[in-house]
């Protein structure tokens, strides 16, 4: 089985290392003039519109982020209300900001996106719901519309497709998130198979926590044929691709035979083309469905190694900010001030941020947290390891290691700004051997759900938070020996932002 063959994930990876991945050019520019439109135009077919109700559910931001719920109480079926309020918290315009030309007008949306390019796309495959008839729908952001690419009940397909999953075989409602990559590698080049994940994680975290708050059990879906998802969306598998799927609700009936697939046009989108990416992305593509029973394996992990001296995380701050007017308050902060957080705030987001996602690759310990504490009242400046198990903060090394940290987010302010600066890093060669090349896209989406978890937290804490990229290598060789079979997946800074 060529997803087997991980060699293709570890020359994706080396060479899309910061700063001479021999798959990345240095000389390589981008101007925001020829910023790609970030949104797909399907032409003369049905649109439902939504509605945007920002009302909040009730339920805090900390609760929602760290109750993934799968239980036999939740709610089974969503409404088109429900749908909505998932779709427009996900992926939805929730501000709009003018820059001076060339970007003039900019669109930004629920959740946090590299360059703010806006790659990761949302489909819906649903039967008949409350509002909503059976069939397969683009969510258009732009519009706050569902766009109906097929009528009728295809979710036998899905199921089909990620070899009867038992959440896609009795879901009603399940979202596809797909990637466009030419909209992304025109600023990163090969590097956008990374970003591919990164965003689609950081969206998936409020995906999750809106499904949480609305009392729907779901599960998160890596392990599915590539081709038969992708032919169902209508996509090309080349320029446009299925990431991931979200289950959403529980029924008890039969699938019905699906119509016939007939083809739908695919809106064109013009980019720079980097075969890396579509070969990493076949690498890592299943292409049976018996492939995808024997995908479908729990990792045997062992607990990482643990240090000598140790912080336990006892004190948490309880905060009523509700989870949507935290992801409508939410942005990337660019400029950190070198003021304090507390333990307590660290804590919090910590604990909160790090707890399991019912998912198809059933782990909690693909990635290991490191921290660099520049500025966190109550303990030392230093690099710690976040032991999730103990829940404490396991000394690595004392020191003032601002620099250190704006070194290793490529040299930029930010890190060496803020408070904290935070890694996801996974023992990438253990995650291979067990899911293939598909493990990578496990190892940086895991990563990235938490990240995003982090800044939905932080928000809620009234503390600034911005994903960054880093020097893989110097990375790895800052924190070894604890963490010197790792690779980093992940990173992000956290602080309080500076008064403009």
């Amino acid at each position: 089985m060529k997803n087997y063959e991980i060699e293709a994930a570890w020359e994706y990876h080396n060479g899309t290392k910061h700063p001479n991945g021999i798959l990345l050019d240095r000389l390589h520019t981008y101007h925001p003039a020829n910023r790609p439109l970030p949104y797909k135009i399907y032409k003369n077919r049905p649109q439902i519109k939504l509605t945007a109700d920002k009302r909040p559910s009730g339920v805090a931001t900390l609760d929602a982020i760290s109750d993934n719920t799968s239980n036999e109480n939740a709610r089974q079926v969503p409404d088109l209300a429900i749908l909505s309020k998932i779709l427009f918290f996900s992926g939805g315009i929730t501000k709009t900001l003018r820059f001076s030309p060339p970007l003039g007008d900019v669109d930004f949306r629920a959740a946090s996106c590299t360059g703010a390019l806006y790659h990761i796309e949302m489909y819906v495959v649903c039967t008949d719901i409350p509002g909503l008839e059976s069939g397969v729908y683009y969510f258009d952001p732009k519009n706050l519309s569902l766009v109906m690419l097929r009528k009728g009940d295809y979710r036998k397909i899905l199921s089909n497709a990620t070899a009867s999953e038992p959440f896609v075989l009795r879901s009603p409602v399940t979202l596809v998130f797909t990637d466009i990559f030419s909209r992304n590698s025109i600023k990163y080049q090969a590097r956008e198979y990374r970003h591919a994940f990164w965003d689609c994680g950081t969206i998936l975290s409020n995906s999750l926590a809106v499904t949480s708050a609305h009392r729907l059990c779901s599960k998160l879906i890596l392990g599915f044929v590539d081709s038969e998802v992708n032919l169902l969306l209508g996509l090309d598998g080349k320029n446009e691709a299925a990431l991931a799927l979200l289950t959403l609700g529980h029924v008890e009936q039969d699938l019905p035979s699906p119509p016939p697939l007939d083809k739908i046009a695919e809106p064109q989108e013009d980019g720079l083309e980097f075969s890396a990416i579509n070969n990493m992305h076949e690498s890592s593509s299943l292409t049976e469905s018996h492939q995808v029973s024997i995908w479908r394996k729990k990792m045997d992990n062992k607990p990482s190694k643990t240090g000598k001296e140790a912080i336990k995380l006892a004190d948490y701050i309880i905060t009523d900010a509700s989870l949507e007017e935290t992801i409508i308050r939410r942005g990337s902060t660019r400029k950190f001030s070198h003021d304090s957080i507390s333990l307590e705030h660290l804590s919090t987001i910590l604990k909160r941020s790090t707890g399991s996602v019912v998912s198809d690759f059933e782990d909690d310990t693909i990635n290991d947290i490191y921290v660099i504490a520049n500025a966190v009242d109550g303990i030392e400046q230093g690099a710690y390891f976040y032991n999730k198990k103990n829940n404490s903060l396991e000394i690595l090394k004392k020191g003032d290691f601002r620099s250190v940290s704006g070194h290793l987010g490529l040299d930029q302010s930010l890190p060496y700004d803020a408070s904290v600066a935070l890694f996801f890093m996974a023992d990438l060669q253990k995650v291979l051997e067990h899911f293939g090349n598909r493990g990578y896209r496990v190892a940086q989406i895991d990563a990235s759900i938490m990240g995003g978890r982090m800044y939905l937290a932080s928000y809620a804490l009234h503390i600034g938070a911005t994903g960054l990229t880093f020097y893989d290598d110097e990375v790895t060789e800052f924190l070894s020996p604890h963490a010197s079979n790792k690779n980093t997946m992940f990173m992000i800074a956290l602080g309080k932002k500076a008064k403009s």
